[in-house]
This record gives structure tokens, sequence and C-alpha cells, in this order.
């Protein structure tokens, strides 16, 4: 059962500054209550209450709440309109979707003179003969009853036949209650019968103690195959068995009852808790960072958008992480490893592999005051050496024994071809030393003038000169 307690008040009342002695308005809706208290004690100058879609079945400690003027209590268990005479400044009582069947019951609201709408929509008293009439000529300060205003007329037509109106009217309501009286003793067998059927064996059957003897040892082996197998078997059964109470408790068509309605919500109840209870049993298992071999793996649990930059320039590394930007600082953890990255996120882990091996030590981290995003700068751990392109000499080929084409093919024609000599290793013949110069004489030296050379004859071939022989004439 759900109670009405203070830290509950409080929590619907952080626009009152969580102060609930001043407060005017709360809403309590969908918290499963099963009984209205203290707020009378808590909220003395309470206007507006929202308790719609609870398991409230009666309206009670409501009677000091002086100053309400709206009442929601749309969508729970109600079958009687009582006590709200002291609720003096009432002006609309909203009741659709309850249980209503006691019609009698709407004249206790003669008290509350300033009251203006009533809603009933959806209650058994509103399947009554008469029931609108009745209603009109009960509650003579009503403007408007389900949404339909009240015409002076029609307050006139039910005033008078009222008397016959109530007969009428009491007749169903006694029939109703007959009726209702059944359903409440017939609730208890029904739940009974539910329980029966959800408490066979732990894979949905019966089981009992006879011929539990010992296996025969030629069936010894037989048996113990069928151990094996059992777990996954019954696991499957139990599943099938579970699904198929669950179709038959919905599909199963039932009276709408205030029995029903609990009974709904004690199995969605304990669906839940046998949820929860799977979710202790079977934890979930920690996300692998660094598998056993020593192989970092890369992880992205937050979901984060993340670009990873290399600059040259600077021969740095550059990570910039998408972190939400109105997320403070303080959830954000930051470690930076030499060969990884790890950043934790509201304690989701982020994790990538770097393309080179950085220096934690000068590593920075930084958030941008525009996009909040987080920016790890993280110098390489070596300098880059970037070489030039120099010029590949070509081989000769009676040095390599190979020819060297391929190697000139491949040399690009745009790179100029230069030989560096170190002056110190100088191997070179100097020519100046060759011819000697006169001592008076300075100057550079003369390069004497090669003639042409002499012409040959085919007939001189083979001659030789003797001084004894005189020359032609």
């Amino acid at each position: 059962m759900v109670y009405i307690t203070e830290d509950m008040v409080r929590r619907r009342a952080e626009h009152n500054d969580c102060e609930i002695f001043s407060l005017e308005e709360v809403s309590l809706h969908q918290q499963d209550i099963e009984r209205i208290e203290h707020i009378d004690r808590w909220c003395r100058d309470l206007k507006i209450l929202y308790l719609q879609n609870n398991l409230i079945p009666r309206i009670e400690n409501l009677g000091r709440l002086k100053e309400l003027e709206y009442l929601n209590l749309t969508l729970n268990n109600i079958e009687v309109i009582e006590n709200l005479e002291g609720c003096e400044s009432l002006q609309k009582l909203d009741l659709t979707v309850n249980f209503v069947g006691r019609l009698s019951s709407v004249e206790s609201l003669k008290h509350n003179i300033h009251l203006r709408e009533l809603f009933l929509v959806g209650n058994p008293c509103t399947q009554f003969e008469g029931y609108r009439q009745f209603v009109v000529a009960a509650l003579p300060q009503l403007q408007s009853l389900d949404g339909t205003e009240i015409s002076r007329s029609e307050r006139i037509q039910a005033s008078q036949g009222l008397e016959e109106v109530r007969r009428r009217v009491g007749e169903q309501e006694r029939e109703y209650l007959r009726g209702r009286a059944k359903e409440k003793e017939e609730a208890p067998s029904r739940a009974t019968g539910n329980e029966k059927e959800r408490k066979p064996g732990f894979d949905g059957r019966w089981y009992t103690d006879i011929n539990n003897t010992a296996p025969e040892p030629e069936n010894q082996e037989n048996q113990e195959n069928q151990e094996n197998q059992e777990p996954d078997q019954n696991t499957r059964n139990l599943e099938l068995d579970e699904e198929e109470r669950e179709r038959k408790f919905w599909h199963t068509p039932c009276s709408f009852t205030p029995e029903s309605r609990l009974e709904a919500h004690r199995y969605l109840e304990e669906k839940k808790r046998s949820k929860e209870k799977e979710k202790e049993k079977k934890p979930k298992a920690p996300r692998t960072l660094i598998t056993t071999d020593g192989r970092v793996m890369n992880v992205n649990e937050p979901k984060l958008d993340f670009s990873l930059t290399e600059d040259e320039e600077n021969n740095t590394i550059v990570l910039d992480l998408a972190v939400y930007r109105h997320m403070d600082t303080s959830l954000i953890d930051v470690d930076v490893q030499p060969t990884y990255t790890r950043v934790s996120v509201k304690g989701k882990i982020f994790q990538l592999v770097l393309p080179a091996e950085v220096k934690p030590d000068s590593s920075a981290a930084l958030r941008s005051q525009t996009t909040g995003h987080l920016v790890l700068t993280m110098p390489r751990a070596e300098g880059e050496i970037k070489a030039t392109k120099a010029a590949t000499r070509p081989r000769k080929a009676h040095q390599s024994g190979r020819s060297s084409a391929p190697e000139v093919i491949n040399r690009k024609n745009d790179v100029p071809e230069r030989l560096e000599v170190d002056p110190s290793k100088r191997r070179s013949i100097d020519i100046a030393n060759i011819v000697p110069r006169d001592g008076t004489r300075e100057g550079p030296l003369e390069t004497p003038r090669v003639g042409p050379p002499a012409a040959t004859d085919r007939l001189s071939e083979g001659f030789v000169d003797d001084p004894e022989v005189p020359p032609l004439i």
C-alpha cells in the first residue's frame, strides 16, 4: 500500500519552494495511493487537489480544506460520494470513471452551496433510468452536469416528477447493490483460483513423491543424458508457461469492478518485482576495456561524437569530444596514457586507441566555452623527421652489372641533379701547374692556338723518312 508522505508532497511542491503549509495546488496523480490522509492537516490553504489515476476506495480526510475549490478523483475505486460537507468552497468535483452505484449519495452534496460542476461519466449510476433528472433535481445549485449545461426548463421539469424518479432510482440502486454483493463474494474465490493456477513446480508441472525409487543400472546413462537436457528444457517450459499465464490473465473476460482493477494492479506489481529480482540476480557484466592479452579496446558508452586529428606543425594529436554543453565539468574524468586515452562522462567510459605514442605529462584538456566540447591536446612522444626529397643518382652499368635505365626513368625531371664535392678531398689535376710561367711575365696563361690538322694522303701511309735521302724538289 502506498501512503501519502510529507516527502511526497514536498517533491510535488517545487513551484512553492517546497513549502507545504502555504501550498494552494498539489498534484498526486498516478502514485498508486490507496488512502487519502494528512493533506487536510498539512495543506490547510489548498485550493486545487489532483488525485486522479490512483486506487482510492473512499473520499475521506478532506473536511478541513475550507478553501478547496477543485477536487479531481478521476480513475479511482470510489463507490459512494461522502465526507465533502466541510469543503465549503468546493466549486468543481470530477469523479469520472469510478464505481459510484449508490446514486442517492449525490444528495450529500446539497451542503456544498458553491458547487457548479459535477462529472460522473463512466460510473454505474449513469446507466440508471432517470439519472440526469434525479441529479438535477437533487442539486439545485449545479450549473453543469457531465459537461452539459443545465437549462432552466430542464430544472423545472426535473423538480416536477422528482418523487417518481426517486422511486425508480431507488429500485435500480437496490438491484445494483445486490449484484455488487455477489461480485464481492466471488472476488476472493477468483483470486484464490488464480493463485492456484500460478503455483505449480518450477517447470510448470505438478510433482508427487510416487515412484521416487532409484533408477536401474541400465537406465542410469539415459537418465544422466536427460538431466543434462533438463535445465534448458525447464527454462523453455517456464517461459512458455509465463506467456500462457499472461495471455490468459489479460484475455479472460471479467466484470469491471474495484476488485478486478486491484487484481490487475497487483499482477503488474508482481511482474515488476520479478523483473527487478532477475536484474539483481544477474548483474550486468562490466565492459571489457583491456583484454587479457593487453589489447586496448575502442569504447564509446556515452555515444558521443568525436574527431581525431593530427597537427603536423605542432607535432600533436588533437581529440575533440562532443561533451554535452550544459554538463558540469566535475562529472568528467580524463586519463591519458601513452597509447590510448580514456574519458569518463557521468560514469560512462569513452576510450580510444591513439595512432601514435604521446606524452601524457605534457597533454592538456580544455573545454570550449561556446560548444562545451572537451579538447585533448597530446604531443607526440618522438618528433617527426621530415625527410627531404633527394634525387637518386643512377648507377653505372659496368659497376652494378645491371642496367640503370629504370632508375633514370623513375627520377623526377623537375628535380635537378647535383654532385656535392668536398673541397678538402679534391683529387683533380691543376692545369695551371703543367706549363711554367716566365718570372718577369705575369698575367694569365696564353693558350696556344691549335691549327688545323695536317692533310693525310692514302699514298703516304707506311712512308718512312730517311735522312740520307735528299728531299724531292
